[in-house]
């Protein structure tokens, strides 16, 4: 059984019995104790349980936790939402734990799915939260936004998270961070302030879904500044599943910046960011010195040798935007709809100089 099957099975158990312990879960996935308390402490780090002596139990619940007044529907019932995501270890964790916060003060009990970016386990998650009578979901697309696995009589307010409403979702609230602001702002900060740079190329995750928002940004920050931009400029990084174009892409982004055509690079994500550093370094190119690297999405980025500086979205603002428009929704039916953009900052660290 993987990591990520472990974490769910986890927080199921969780969620139905508010506690558990360590050796009954070992004991029922057939694992070694250690390795469950080791899941334990990544969900306790990641905010989505607390540890106690011998097992964990929900954050909520947890000694010295404030109480919260319960959120209650028709009939004194307590309000119930589903979280639907594609992961929770990279990038979600934070957007999770906002979620969660923003829930428990507003005493609505908060249930996680995850997807695993796969569309049929995405409309599984979601069918299992209709059935367990949710009143609202947050739910985060895998695929374009428009697609939202909802039945047509689903009956309840949902709220999409980091996606943009599609031309089927025409009616969707929406919380999202600005990701053309964000690249805007990395441009700006190596065009500018003492980086000074003036041929700044852009690696870019081919499968990201937010993507075109970062290039766009990317190219309108090059005008602001002065600098001129073009498709030339854009290297289009494939996902790992494709191994083979993903290194030829790596080496020529690696071969121009040795070449001196590129003396700053924005890298969409961080994982890529600290490889391309690598690859900088073993091609004897100094950082920042002879290139600067701003990495976006901040999740990984402070781990590099050389700490990268990088753009960081407001996933935990995200998260807690998202439960307070979907608790807005709940109150008042009738209220105008809402679409909320929240902006990213940036980190600046050696990378950059």
């Amino acid at each position: 059984m993987h990591a990520e099957e472990r974490h769910r099975e986890i927080l199921r158990r969780l969620r139905e019995n508010g506690s558990v312990r360590v050796r009954d879960v070992a004991a029922e996935l057939g694992v070694s104790s250690i390795t469950v308390r080791r899941d334990v402490e990544v969900l306790a780090e990641r905010g989505l349980l607390a540890r106690v002596h011998g097992g964990a139990v929900l954050p909520e619940t947890a000694a010295g936790a404030a109480p919260a007044s319960r959120s209650v529907g028709p009939g004194g019932r307590e309000r119930v939402a589903g979280l639907v995501v594609p992961a929770a270890d990279y990038y979600f964790p934070e957007v999770i734990k906002g979620a969660r916060e923003a829930a428990a003060e507003r005493g609505i009990r908060l249930v996680l799915g995850i997807t695993q970016y796969d569309p049929e386990q995405e409309r599984a998650q979601v069918r299992h939260l209709l059935a367990e009578g949710v009143d609202g979901l947050l739910i985060t697309p895998c695929g374009p936004a428009g697609e939202v696995s909802l039945p047509d009589d689903a009956g309840v307010p949902y709220v999409l998270v980091e996606r943009r409403a599609g031309d089927d979702a025409i009616d969707a609230e929406q919380v999202v961070s600005d990701h053309a602001y964000g690249a805007r702002i990395a441009v700006r900060h190596l065009a500018e302030a003492g980086a000074g740079r003036t041929r700044i190329g852009l690696l870019l995750r081919e499968d990201s879904p937010h993507r075109d928002a970062v290039r766009e940004g990317f190219l309108a920050g090059l005008a602001a500044v002065g600098l001129p931009g073009a498709e030339s400029s854009v290297f289009r990084l494939p996902a790992p599943g494709r191994p083979e174009e993903r290194e030829r892409v790596l080496r020529e982004f690696t071969e121009a910046a040795a070449a001196g055509r590129f003396d700053a690079a924005l890298v969409h994500n961080d994982r890529d960011a600290i490889v391309l550093l690598q690859r900088l370094r073993a091609a004897g190119v100094r950082v920042p010195e002879e290139v600067a690297v701003v990495a976006y999405d901040d999740e990984v980025a402070a781990l590099a040798d050389i700490p990268l500086s990088a753009v960081a979205p407001p996933k935990h603002a995200v998260g807690a935007a998202a439960v307070d428009l979907l608790a807005r929704r709940l109150a008042e039916p009738d209220r105008a709809r809402h679409r909320v953009t929240i902006l990213p900052e940036l980190r600046v660290r050696e990378s950059s100089g």
